[in-house]
Parts: C-alpha cells; structure tokens; sequence
C-alpha cells in the first residue's frame, strides 16, 4: 500500500500556493478599484472527533476580504487527518467505521460580489485518503444576471483545462455539475455550471502524478478567466430591481450550501472550522 504521505505534503505546498496567488489577485482587483481592501488570514486547529489529541490534526487558514468589488470573498487552505466519526464514515469513499483513518488537504473559494452584474463563484481542489486515495474539485460560476459572453468563456476556459488531461473529461465532470449544482426544492440550478468532479483515484503514484496535473490545470484555468470576467463587469452601473435580483438568488445559493452541499457535511463531520466552513454564505441575502 501506498504511502501517500509525502504525496498529501506536495499537494498541499500547491494548493498553498494557488490561495497566495488568487488572493493577490483579488486584491489587485480591489485597489484598480481605488480600495485598499487586503485579506485577513485566521489560522485554525481541527477538534479531534474520534480520538487524537488537541494539535495532531491539523488545521487550516481562513482568508477572507471584505472589500469594494469583492463584496465579501472567501479562499480557505486546511490540511487535516485523523479518524472519521463511525457513523459518517461509511460515507465516505474507502472508510468504515472499521477503517475511520483519513486526511484531507485542499483549497476552498467562494465569492461573493458587490456589483450584481459580476458573477459570483465558487472553487474547490482537494486531495483525500483513506484505504483509497483520490483527488476531487471543480469550479462553477454562479450570475444573478448572467452573461452569454461570460458563461461561454468560463467553460471554454473549464473544457480546455478537462481536453488537455482527457478526452472525455469535459463531458463527464460537466453533466456531474449540471447534476450536482441543483437545487431539487427549488426545480432549479443554483448557477450556469462549471464542472465538478470526486473520487479520481490514484492506484499507483503514476495515477497520482497524471490526477495531480489535472487538478493543477483546473486551478490555473480558473486564476485565468475569473479575474477577466470580475475586471469586465465590475465597473457597470446596476439597479435597485438588479440588486434586489441579486439578494435572492444568494437565498437559492445558501440553501444549496447549507442542505446539499458535500463540502459543508464533511467539514461539519469532521471537527473543521465553523467559520472558515461557512465563509461560503453571503454576506446578505432576502427570501420572497
């Protein structure tokens, strides 16, 4: 059996790296924007859920920004490991509550934007074991007022990144967030899509290093075609009836994210940070 260690370790340093470059990013967006809104990091330990003492289990970072474009943003790093509760790890792919040992590493990215027109979105990579090993993420974008010049870029962007690493990639982690993404109570998407994507597994170190690339693409396709698309709304003059568009379907995005989402129920299971976990609710919302 693999020891994935010095494999979580690398990934990890990478998804460590991305958080560094988005945020800057993002604050380079701010101050084109005449604001000097910076991220505030906030670092956290992970409470043990089944044993494992106080300070061998890891944690996270926190950043959030609060700013004039970038209404309120999230990106989160945690890298965690222990055991999974008994009764939430036969949920999880490759553990029993014989077998509850797991780790995590990843990055995690909601936006939320002060100008409706912006769309807002979400972004997640991560690396996970426990008798398996696997990488899953993806990204989606999610407009109040949607844009078909904006939709089409952001899965053009997606579609290469899949098309670079595999010939039906696109098709397969596209329909999964066109599946995934959608609010059954409501009869409705939460967004326009993107493409999400779990349990690529990595049966050898081959298969690890292949999974990997793919991830980093997903990544760097993502710091590529947000920002453009921020840069290009951001600036336009919006309405009340915009606004008020935009606070309710923000009510549809937390409902997702508070009854569905897999991020949220694993964060929750499994000892992470309440705050950092729920950084990807906006900051204002209305419901009819």
């Amino acid at each position: 059996m693999t020891d994935w260690t010095p494999y979580t370790a690398r990934a990890r340093a990478w998804f460590e790296a991305l958080r560094n470059r988005i945020c800057a990013e993002f604050e380079a967006i701010e101050r084109e924007a005449g604001s000097d809104a910076a991220f505030q990091y906030t670092p956290w330990q992970r409470e043990a859920v089944e044993g494992g003492a106080a300070g061998e289990t890891g944690g996270g970072t926190r950043g959030l920004i609060k700013g004039r474009v970038f209404e309120k943003a999230g990106v989160n790093i945690s890298t965690v490991h222990g055991a999974l509760a008994r009764d939430f790890a036969a949920t999880v792919n490759g553990a029993s509550a014989e077998q509850p040992a797991f780790s995590a590493t990843g990055i995690s990215l909601v936006a939320h934007m002060a100008n409706p027109h912006v769309p807002a979105v979400h972004m997640n990579l991560r690396f996970l074991t426990t008798t398996k090993a696997w990488f899953g993420g993806g990204a989606d974008l999610n407009p109040p007022l949607p844009y078909a010049e904006d939709t089409a870029e952001f899965h053009a962007a997606l579609k290469a990144a899949c098309d670079a690493h595999g010939t039906d990639y696109h098709a397969r982690f596209s329909k999964w967030a066109e599946d995934y993404f959608y609010i059954p109570h409501r009869q409705c998407h939460r967004g326009v899509g993107g493409i999400f994507y779990d349990h690529l597994e990595c049966n050898d170190v081959a298969a690890w290093e292949a999974n990997f690339a793919f991830t980093q693409t997903v990544g760097e396709a993502f710091l590529t075609v947000y920002p453009r698309l921020v840069r290009r709304r951001m600036g336009m003059e919006f309405t009340p009836d915009d606004k008020r568009c935009q606070l309710e379907w923000r009510g549809r995005y937390a409902e997702f994210n508070l009854v569905y989402d897999r991020g949220t129920a694993f964060g929750l299971k499994t000892g992470g940070n309440i705050d950092a976990i729920l950084m990807s609710l906006p900051p204002e919302a209305v419901w009819s």
